[in-house]
């Protein structure tokens, strides 16, 4: 490896970097690959992001910024499939990186793996070629088994991260408390793991005045405002948010606006609309659906607060996306959130996600 100048192969699979956020698999891990990858493009480094192909109109490589690429690749269907589908195609993608590397004569000093589905990839090139193999696995199956909300995970991917574990050259976790998980569920070496916060783009999301975020929103109506920004799933709580809402029925001016999803098709969308209407809070309830990443800090600006209300984060990114943009968190103690938020001056945190009035 070089000691200087490295050239940084980064695996993110099953989601693409440039995907429209807020869908089924693109949240905050595509943001923090394309931030990393563009923010060590800066330093010098040259970096190559690999994802699959799932879109026709999109073309092989994307130039993303200075030394940084997207590059995508054939692994099955050339469409959105099921996260658990793409398995059976990962050889292909190994094939087709290979192909790809041996064209451009690219050799790659070390390799850095997203979530277990790149992780796979990354142990086979770890192999293949004899460099180190980074891996940060984002969530983990152990832990969301543990929680028992929302889709079950399989055996197989429990397995893989297992394996994955105890043979990847190094894991970085977001958070202590993700350390400790992968030592409790996983039996990982503590000493191969290094503990690495995310970070913010602070050219992108920074404060700007409150009315006129709102005046150019269309939302200057509003007396207060509170803001969810995620994947619609139900990790992420959004029916207790809903139910929260029922405390709060005697301010007319206030609107709590839920930013993500694919369409009003998909069925955790349909139930959470089915739900504000039998709660009888529709009214105070706005679902906005997708937002490109750079109208948001518009969004975080024209908040009052944002609020996290998640069974489970492996970091908890859009917390400190809002924080950058001046407005505070009040937020499920997940995730990176407590190191994030300070308890009441950047927001406030709650045990659990249960609903209530909070008592002094």
């Amino acid at each position: 490896m070089s000691a200087g100048r490295l050239k940084i192969a980064m695996l993110s699979v099953h989601s693409c970097p440039i995907g429209e956020l807020g869908t089924k698999d693109t949240g905050g891990m595509s943001v923090y690959v394309r931030e990393l990858a563009r923010a060590l493009g800066k330093r010098g480094h040259l970096v190559d992001i690999f994802t699959r192909f799932h879109d026709p109109n999109d073309s092989q490589i994307v130039e993303l910024d200075e030394n940084t690429r997207l590059i995508h690749l054939k692994a099955g269907p050339i469409a959105d499939i099921n996260k658990l589908a793409i398995y059976p195609h990962l050889t292909d993608f190994v094939c087709d990186l290979e192909r790809f590397t041996n064209l451009e004569n690219r050799e790659y000093d070390l390799v850095h793996s997203h979530y277990w589905l790149s992780g796979w990839v990354g142990e086979q090139l770890q192999s293949l070629w004899d460099i180190p193999h980074l891996a940060m696995f984002h969530t983990l199956a152990a832990v969301k088994k543990a929680i028992g909300v929302g889709e079950e995970e399989p055996e197989l991917r429990l397995s893989t991260e297992k394996e994955l574990i105890q043979n990847c050259s190094r894991i970085i976790a977001a958070t202590r408390r993700e350390k400790d998980e992968l030592i409790r569920y996983y039996d990982a070496p503590p000493n191969n793991i290094g503990v690495v916060p995310c970070g913010v783009n602070l050219d992108l999301f920074k404060p700007m005045d409150k009315m006129d975020a709102r005046k150019q929103l269309g939302l200057n109506h509003l007396e207060n405002i509170a803001l969810f920004v995620g994947r619609i799933d139900p990790l992420k709580g959004i029916d207790r948010l809903l139910k929260a809402n029922t405390y709060l029925q005697n301010n007319q001016g206030f609107k709590l606006i839920i930013i993500g999803g694919d369409s009003n098709l998909k069925p955790e969308w349909l139930r959470l609309k089915k739900l504000s209407h039998e709660l009888g809070v529709q009214d105070s309830v706005l679902f906005i659906g997708r937002v490109k990443q750079e109208e948001l800090s518009l969004y975080y600006s024209a908040a009052d607060v944002f609020v996290v209300s998640s069974h489970h984060e492996s970091f908890g990114l859009v917390a400190l996306e809002s924080l950058a943009c001046g407005t505070p968190v009040i937020a499920t103690k997940v995730g990176g959130i407590e190191s994030i938020v300070q308890e009441g001056k950047t927001g406030n945190l709650v045990t659990g996600n249960i609903p209530r009035l909070r008592t002094k």
